[in-house]
This record gives structure tokens, sequence and C-alpha cells, in this order.
């Protein structure tokens, strides 16, 4: 039974990738799709249930699969080569050659291949990572559907490169499931250039000159957490003496020089979580389509670098490594809030969260502690839930209205209400209790509270989050009171996403506590203390279910004054001169005796929080931070 459900996860996606480029037809395409990810996501919760395993798959038609893991790891490594000639990038060559020649050199002179090491491993974290993956992951595939095909509608393409595109996103899935299960090292490494190239491909996808641009950036970033990864990969064997991850993890914190293996493994993972200095792929990366865009900044991609540094935490406990990586986390979780101040193009602004939040998870994961790693997790699935849908929702808005600027957004209820109002539940999902992110987020903070420059960062970092959620929030609500508004139409797939994500973050939020029991507490021992949906931990409480009730008193007490307030005639706003007084225009009588139009917008700070400005220093101290990080431990 394992082993089936094991290549439904990892598989299955290759199989259907390869089904969605050679069988060209769109709706044998979409039910490979549909089926795909019905499939995973239902293996997903039953390994979910069934708990953790550790399994070896044995061989492949009498060959092992050690030995095909390490022939598509070279064979994709050669093919990024390929492109890096193609592309006429030396950085990128560079970075392969430092990858094949020291991985060939390692495999066939430094590892005992007569040694077994178990392939796969699973726990509470790798489980709960295959479930998001698997689940979140084919939401996002299922909404790329009809979306691709208005996207080339847009572009009036005369061939459809949608063969090409699911072929990447759902492998995609496959190689993340394969990457969190994984126990052998070499192939962690080898899902991990998986999903380098497929992100590579993915944001490359539309062919313009700024989507290759950034696509490069991404390959060669992330190829260079490739470097880090071989590296610490063959130092950490020739220490241990083992492939096993969980050899490696269970060796204990190490001091000195040993520490460097793992700091070079979590180096990858700070390339691959875009991490400040190396958050610029992901900022580019939002050139693609949103599809592509969700999935990365959801439910893989940086999730696999948050998951790495996560994973590796116990091989640096007690450390100053460790603490260094809590300091990492939280200036990225605070430098990135606050450039998102700044922004007003919504993807931009989805895209600095996202690093911020992932800045946060790493410094949870620095912190080292129960309580720190319940915060890790319980962000990991609630950041995912919400994230995926806001970007999906700025898609579905996009292509609404023709714009992903929020202040092209006044009045959306008018015209996309559906949406509007889903993407109001999203964004308060993340900043309001009882909702999972904050839930996390106190978490987190709670877990700092003896580290005084680390949650001086993180109360400002969550401070500066609430400016630009509220502010979005607050765009969207600005429509004139109507009796009824006619909802917009909408592709079924994209309905049922959307839906489905909503109602996902508000359900499980509600569910956090079981969560935590279920899920959490077994794995890491009892830290929260839970009675009547309240947790409690020496330095505070959060109350779920207190404040869902007072929550849903509120949302009813809101509705019917709402419903009474649809009669009342609203009369127009003085506008610093005599008023206009032709039906549906907001203009005053100004200077000259001229009609001036009435405008609108939001402060965005930029003296203080623009890009331009933050941008440079920000890198600067996050990579000084770094070698402190580094050096310090050594």
């Amino acid at each position: 039974m394992l082993p089936m459900m094991l290549a439904l996860v990892i598989l299955l996606p290759l199989m259907a990738a390869l089904g969605c480029y050679f069988l060209r037809v769109s709706a044998i395409r979409s039910l490979i799709v549909l089926i795909t990810g019905i499939c995973i996501a239902a293996t997903s919760l039953v390994l979910l249930g069934g708990g953790s395993f550790t399994y070896s798959p044995g061989t492949l038609l009498g060959v092992s699969w050690d030995f095909l893991v390490t022939l598509a790891d070279f064979s994709l490594l050669f093919v990024i080569l390929y492109y890096a000639f193609k592309l006429k990038n030396q950085l990128i060559k560079i970075f392969a050659v430092l990858q094949i020649i020291p991985l060939a050199v390692f495999e066939l002179f430094f590892v005992d291949h007569a040694v077994e090491v178990p392939a796969f491993y699973a726990d509470s974290l790798a489980l709960i990572m295959v479930a998001v993956i698997s689940i979140i992951g084919s939401l996002i595939c299922f909404f790329a559907i009809p979306y691709m095909k208005e996207h080339e509608e847009h572009l009036h393409l005369v061939n459809s490169r949608q063969p090409r595109f699911f072929f990447y996103l759902v492998l995609f899935l496959g190689a993340m499931n394969g990457l969190v299960l994984s126990n052998n090292i070499l192939w962690l490494y080898f899902f991990f250039e998986v999903t380098t190239f497929c992100s590579f491909m993915l944001i490359a996808h539309d062919e313009t000159e700024i989507a290759v641009k950034n696509a490069i950036r991404a390959l060669w970033m992330n190829s260079l957490g490739g470097v880090a990864f071989v590296f610490g990969m063959i130092w950490a064997y020739t220490e241990v003496g083992s492939l096993s991850l969980q050899t490696i993890i269970n060796a204990g914190p190490m001091g000195g020089l040993m520490i460097v293996p793992v700091g070079l493994l979590c180096i990858a993972g700070f390339t691959k979580a875009a991490q400040v200095p190396f958050q610029s792929w992901l900022l580019g990366a939002m050139v693609a389509p949103t599809p592509v865009s969700a999935l990365l900044h959801s439910s893989t991609m940086v999730k696999a670098g948050v998951y790495i540094v996560l994973r590796l935490a116990p091989a640096y406990a007690g450390t100053f490594f460790s603490q260094g990586i809590a300091l990492c986390g939280a200036f990225t979780f605070l430098s990135c809030a606050a450039i998102a101040v700044s922004q007003s193009n919504g993807k931009k602004i989805l895209a600095y969260s996202t690093i911020s939040n992932l800045g946060l998870i790493i410094c949870c994961a620095g912190l080292n502690t129960p309580w720190a790693t319940s915060a890790a997790i319980i962000l990991i699935i609630f950041h995912a839930i919400s994230k995926a849908l806001l970007f999906l929702c700025v898609g579905t808005i996009e292509q609404g209205i023709g714009s992903r600027n929020i202040e092209d957004m006044h009045g959306l209820y008018l015209k996309m209400p559906r949406t509007a109002i889903i993407t109001i539940i999203g964004i308060l999902t993340m900043i309001l209790p009882p909702f999972g992110v904050l839930l996390g987020k106190w978490m987190a903070i709670e877990a700092a509270s003896s580290n005084m420059f680390v949650i001086v960062m993180l109360a400002l970092g969550s401070a500066l989050s609430v400016v630009f959620w509220a502010r979005w929030a607050g765009i969207l609500l600005t429509a004139p009171i109507r009796k009824k508004v006619p909802a917009e139409s909408q592709d079924i797939l994209t309905r049922f996403t959307l839906k489905t994500l909503a109602g996902a973050t508000v359900v499980l939020s509600l569910f956090s506590p079981a969560i935590y029991t279920r899920l959490i507490e077994p794995m890491i021992g009892k830290t929260y203390d839970i009675s009547a949906g309240v947790f409690t931990s020496p330095v505070g409480t959060y109350a779920v279910y207190p404040i869902f009730f007072v929550l849903a008193v509120a949302f009813v007490y809101a509705w019917l004054e709402t419903k009474k307030s649809g009669n009342i005639q609203n009369s127009q706003s003085y506008l610093c001169g005599a008023n206009v007084k032709e039906p549906g225009v907001q203009a005053f009588i100004g200077p000259m005796n001229k009609p001036v139009g009435l405008t609108s917008s939001n402060y965005y700070l930029e003296a203080l929080f623009g890009e331009e400005k933050l941008t440079l220093w920000i890198n600067f101290v996050a990579l000084a931070l770094i070698v402190l990080m580094l050096g310090g431990a050594v």
C-alpha cells in the first residue's frame, strides 16, 4: 500500500506531466490535470492519517533506484549547462560546472554505494508539507486550466504553449513531494534541482524579454544554492559517514568547522526561500502567469527552502549559528514588510509579504525551541492557504479590470463582487485574529520573548504588515451601497478554487487547536495548553473559539445594519468648492471657475520605504548577518 501511495504523490505527477505535453488536446489535458490533482490530494490525506514511516523502494527491473536518481541528476545538470550556453550566461555555466564536477568525484570516489540508506522518511512535518503541496498545488493547477486559456487569448498566440506550461506545473508537484519525503540526501538534492529547473521554465513561459531575463536570474541564484548544497552534502558525508539525512540530523549539534556543512545546506535553503539578499529572483518571478506565482509563493519552491532550514534545526540547536539564523529571518521579516508598505502593485505586495513571512518561519527555525517549531508549522500551513488565495484573486482581478494596481481596485465590488469579497476574506485572514496566520505570528513572538533583538524586529514587522494589508482591504471596501449587484460570470473551476481556498482559511483556523494537538504536539511534545480552544503558554494566551464567537456576532450585526442602510439616501460629499451637479460626476468648481475632478489615493511613503531607498542597504546588512552567522559559528 505504501509503495503505491508514494508512487501516486511522486511518480503520478511525472506521468501526468508527460500526458499534458504529448496529448495535445485541451479537453484531455484538463482531464489529466483534474484526475491527477484529485488523486494526489486524496493520497496526501491518507498518508497524513497513516503517520510516520521509513521506506526504501528497492529496484526497478533489476536496476537500483539510487542509480536511476543519480543518472537523472546528472542529466538534469547537463540540461542546465546546455541552457547556460544557449543563454550565454557565465554565472549559470560556472555554477553548473561547480555542481557537476564535485558531484561526479563524490559519487565515484567517496560514496559507499554498498551501504543501503532509506530513500524516504516521513514524520508529521514531512506529511504536512505533502498535504500542503498536493492539495493547494492541485487547486492552483485547477485554477490554471481556464486562466491559461484566457491568458493566451490576451497574448493572441497562434500556437498554444499550454502543453509545455502544464508539463512543468504538474511536474513541480511531484518534485516537491519527493523533496520533502527524501531521506537520502542525494535524492533530496535531485528534487531540489528539479524545482530549480521547473521554476526557470515557468518564469520564462511567456518568452518576453523581461520574462527571460527574470528566469535567468532565478536560475543562477538557485544554482548558487545548488553549489552550496553540493559542498554542504559532501562535507556532511565526510563528517558523519552517511547519506541519511536523519543520521546527519541525529548526530546532534555540531561545533567549530563541523557546523559549516549544515550552514551550507541552510544557505541553499536561504536561496530557495528567497531570503534577503537573494530575494530578487522571486520578485522577478512575478512576470510569470499568476498560477506560477501562486505555486512558487504558497505551496512549492520557496517552502522547500524553509523546509530544509527547519528540518536541519536539530543539527544546529544551541549554537551561535542558530541565533544567527533567527536574526537573519527576523531581519528579512522586518525589511520586506517595510518595502511592501511602499508598493501599489498587488503582485509585488504579495511577493514582499511572502518573503517577509518566510523570514518569520526561518526565524522560528533559528529560535529552535518547541514553541518556535510549533509556530513555524502553523505558519507553513496557513500562510500557504491565504497566500495562494490572494495570488489567484489578483490574477482574476487583473483579467477582469486589466490592472493589478490596488489603486485601480476602488469600488471593485460593483464590478466583481464575488472576487472582491473573497479577496477581502483572504486579506483579513492575514492580519486578524482568530485566523491561523496571526496565530502563527503570535506563537513566533511568544517564542522570541527572551531575545530582545528578534522580538523587536518581529513586533515592528507585524505592525508594518497591518499597514499594507489594511490599506488594500480599505480600497476594496470603497464602494457605494447598492441594493443588488449582479455577480460576475466566472468559470466553474475559477469559482471552485477561490471558494475552496477562502473556506479553508476560515474552517482550518476554526480547527487550529485540533491541528496542533493531532499533528504538531505528537511530533515535538506538548508546548501549549489548550482548553476550550484557548492556546496558553507561560507568556500569554490566544483565544481562538471566543474570538470566533465575537467575530460571528459582529458579522451578523454588520450584515443586518448594511441591509438597513440600503434604503438610505446618500448625499454628495463636499469637495472644497461648489459641487458639479451633473449625475455621476465627482468634481467641484475650482480656480478660474473651472471644474476640478476628484482624485483620491493612498500614501505609500516611498521616501521612507521605497525599493530604491532600502534594497541596497537591506542587502548589505543581510549579507553581513550571513557572514557573521557563519564566521561566528566557526
